[in-house]
């Protein structure tokens, strides 16, 4: 065993996800916190050529395979492990990827490309871990809770086999954020003032357009009720404030590559439900309004639903966020201090740190026993 206290750790890891940032967000983090443990591991990332992977894992230092592309049905069928023809090919090259890498464990955290390679370990009789981001699984990672006993929830509610619960890995800079610490840095990079309350407008790096139309047609009224607005709109989608500078600041931008120092001058979000959001405001105690995506399958609702049990955000539906709720709901929580510090508090408990930490353990653990 390590000097550590550790098990032995697998030398080479393949990750498997990607599409959109929910899945290739914590496969990075997984991969920094086993490459902080140790600097020697091979870690390659199997994602598609369409992806976000494809920018996210080479810009973070990591090497990327990629394979076929191929939707899935909504629910897993006996089908599926007989390889129709529609996944051959992609099972083909998630083979050849653990191959040319020498993987001992595969981690999947869904998507399109965790089925090829949760089945592709399976016949490679390569131990597999299973991550699930969302409340509701999807079917990759409803498959590939059928074939190992290494299966890792972020969410308490989410019903899959075998789970624990154990939270989203996430980035450091947002893992280890000491948001009181950052604030007069944060301040300064936003170009935003010290003692007024604060709001964060986010919707993600695609922007939401509900958010976007009510914040805009109110972005005067806030300003003169003396709330300073970090409005970040999505790419292609910024407005222009133009009152003569009367008021408290409210700047517009399409994206932050530092949403650490977004977080850190927050008093309040407002922000779709998304896995990743919700994981990352709760582990730094911000609270927040969520406004759940309308479409899908119902997913953000759900995933907000633990910490707006405990008090710290509320739920307000899509349609219902409009100019007149900013006035009438919005802006007297903004002036109503000792709320918002309560829940923060209630958002904090809810949070959690250290799940890169628990899912690294798991890839060990993995690593010592064999497949089922």
């Amino acid at each position: 065993m390590p000097a550590s206290g550790r098990q032995a750790a697998p030398t080479s890891v393949l990750l498997a996800g990607g599409g959109t940032a929910g899945h290739v967000s914590p496969l990075l983090a997984l991969a920094d916190c086993l490459r902080r443990r140790d600097p020697a591991i091979a870690i390659a990332a199997l994602g598609t050529e369409a992806g976000l992977e494809s920018r996210l894992v080479p810009e973070r230092g990591y090497e990327l395979l990629t394979i076929p592309k191929v939707p899935l049905p909504r629910k897993p069928t006996a089908d599926l492990l007989r390889l129709p023809g529609s996944l051959r090919a992609a099972v083909a090259a998630a083979e050849r990827a653990i191959e040319s890498t020498g993987a001992q464990v595969v981690v999947g955290f869904g998507g399109y490309v965790s089925t090829p390679a949760y089945l592709a370990a399976r016949r490679r009789q390569v131990p597999m871990v299973v991550h699930e981001q969302n409340a509701r699984p999807g079917v990759a990672n409803r498959l590939g809770a059928r074939l190992t006993h290494h299966v890792a929830t972020t969410f308490p509610s989410t019903r899959l086999r075998g789970a624990r619960t154990i939270g989203m890995p996430l980035r450091p800079e947002i893992a280890r954020l000491d948001r009181g610490a950052a604030r007069g840095e944060a301040l300064a990079h936003f170009g935003l003032e010290d003692r007024r309350p604060t709001l964060l407008v986010t919707g993600g790096s695609l922007g939401a357009q509900r958010l976007n139309a009510a914040f805009e047609a109110r972005a005067h009224g806030l300003r003169a009720a003396g709330v300073q607005v970090l409005h970040l709109t999505g790419a292609g989608k910024t407005f222009d404030i133009d009152d003569g500078g009367v008021g408290a600041p409210y700047v517009v931008a399409a994206y932050t590559d530092r949403m650490d120092l977004a977080y850190a001058v927050a008093d309040l979000v407002v922000c779709r439900a998304g896995a990743n959001t919700v994981c990352e405001l709760t582990a730094v105690g911000l609270p927040a309004v969520y406004v759940p995506l309308p479409i899908g399958n119902g997913e953000q609702r759900l995933n907000a639903a633990d910490v707006v049990a405990a008090g710290g955000g509320l739920l307000v539906e899509d349609r219902a966020l409009t100019p007149e709720w900013v006035d009438d709901t919005l802006v007297p929580l903004l002036a109503d201090t000792p709320r918002l510090q309560a829940m923060a508090t209630a958002a904090s408990g809810v949070g959690e740190r250290g799940a890169d930490e628990a899912l690294a353990d798991l890839v060990t653990a993995a690593f010592h026993e064999s497949p089922r």
